[in-house]
């Protein structure tokens, strides 16, 4: 494992969190993630499924688990279920865990191999009342992608009988939304990596270099810092691709007197950073290009003041879309004469501000939370505005991770620059 694990204590309290909100005499049922395949034998790697993970701090392929608080045998009222290493394993992939790591690693006390689900379900799903599948309900999900999750789900419905499940997702994304202090600890970890990643970049960076090689001295820093890697694709965009909201390519050369746009972020253990700057390509800001990332740097500190206990998502970006009409009305991008016009269902800023500024960051980049309730403590959120000139080439937005605790806020890339001042002093070290 290349990271640290954390202690088997979280796994434990977030579990105990889960089976109270359980319907008396449930069970709940969730799997891993698959091993996607490309073409031939070859496979892309793996991801653990974010919900497992926060339950069990199991990070390997073919494993479930199984909470059923009100068994009639304590031995049963956690089970993990794992892969068997075979001598076949052994040779081409090398072993897994073992019974005594998982539970080491999980706290679940009774650990099974996996082929023993269906004989363990068969003889004892009749004994509960309700069943809680894990299902995908993010709103950006890929609904067309039949995922391990989904068979796993229509199985159990199929072999078993059960006819009306009951969904965890809801549950879940209200525990995972407030954050654990040793879930805290591990972001900090991929946001200081992501830090010592920027910098190296800001070094990198000069007139003619490739945006891809841009990207690679991030892969390489990730991988130096026990990350394994981006928590996802990189967005390493010079000049107008800036504009392009999701420009991944990053295979166009920067060109002097352009700025480039980086939003990127190191996963560490299974946790994400997500930190958006942007720099000169020759160390220099334009007067033009200093005035537009003030005005984003403007919009970014009004909106990181108003992520505090109390707030909604709905409000926080009426408030900062209200406060990004000031700042296009500065830069002669907007008219006060045009916004007093203008048709409220389409609003005008967003045409150089056309994305959300902010969303709940966590064991997924874009993490679960419940979408219409007030702010807590604990809760962690981005804070990323941007404005995008298209016919000027400029592009710029500016994110950093902010905790919410029960006096303001905690900024945890603070220490990350984002003055103009600061960006042109880092450039100006390499």
């Amino acid at each position: 494992m290349r990271y640290t694990p954390l202690p088997k204590e979280l796994y434990i309290k977030n579990r105990k969190k889960l089976k109270a909100a359980l319907k008396k005499n449930s069970i709940a049922l969730l799997t891993s993630n698959d091993v996607l395949p490309t073409n031939a034998d070859g496979i892309m790697g793996f991801k653990q499924n974010s919900d497992l993970f926060y339950l069990t701090g199991i990070d390997q392929e073919e494993t479930y688990l199984l909470l059923f608080p009100d068994h009639p045998k304590k031995k049963f009222r956690e089970i993990l279920f794992i892969r068997e290493t075979n001598e076949h394993l052994k040779i081409w992939e090398g072993e897994k865990l073992s019974k005594e790591q998982a539970q080491i690693l999980s706290g679940i006390e009774t650990v099974k191999w996996s082929d023993e689900i269906d004989d363990f379900l068969d003889e004892n799903i009749d004994l509960a009342c309700k069943v809680y599948l894990n299902t995908n309900e993010h709103t950006g999900r890929n609904e067309d992608f039949i995922s391990e999750n989904i068979q796993f789900n229509k199985w159990i419905r199929k072999a078993f009988g059960v006819k009306k499940p009951k969904k965890l997702a809801p549950i879940l994304w209200e525990l995972r939304s407030v954050k654990e202090p040793d879930e805290i600890a591990q972001i900090k970890k991929a946001i200081a990596i992501s830090k010592s990643a920027l910098q190296a970049f800001a070094q990198k960076l000069k007139p003619g270099i490739p945006e891809y090689e841009l990207e690679a001295e991030l892969t390489y820093q990730f991988l130096l810092n026990k990350s394994r890697g981006h928590a996802f694709q990189p967005i390493v965009a010079s000049g107008k691709n800036a504009c392009v909201l999701h420009y991944i390519s990053n295979d166009e050369a920067c060109q002097d007197g352009d700025l480039v746009l980086l939003d990127f972020g190191a996963e560490y253990g299974n946790y994400n950073a997500d930190i958006t700057r942007c720099f000169p390509v020759n160390g220099k800001f334009t007067k033009r290009q200093k005035d537009v990332y003030n005005a984003v740097l403007a919009v970014f500190k009004y909106s990181k003041e108003r992520i505090v206990v109390g707030n909604t998502m709905a409000n926080l970006r009426q408030e900062t879309a209200r406060f990004m009409e000031k700042q296009l009305v500065s830069l002669g991008l907007l008219t006060q004469k045009e916004i007093d016009k203008q048709d409220p269902k389409k609003p005008l800023y967003r045409k150089y501000f056309p994305h959300g500024v902010s969303h709940y960051l966590g064991l997924d980049v874009h993490d679960v939370g419940p979408k219409d309730a007030e702010f807590k403590a604990g809760m962690l959120f981005t804070c990323e505005p941007g404005i995008y000139i298209s016919e000027e080439g400029i592009g710029i937005r500016l994110e950093n991770d902010i905790l919410i605790t029960e006096n303001g806020n905690i900024d945890l890339a603070a220490d990350i620059p984002i003055e103009v001042a600061d960006i042109e002093a880092m450039m100006a070290k390499a």
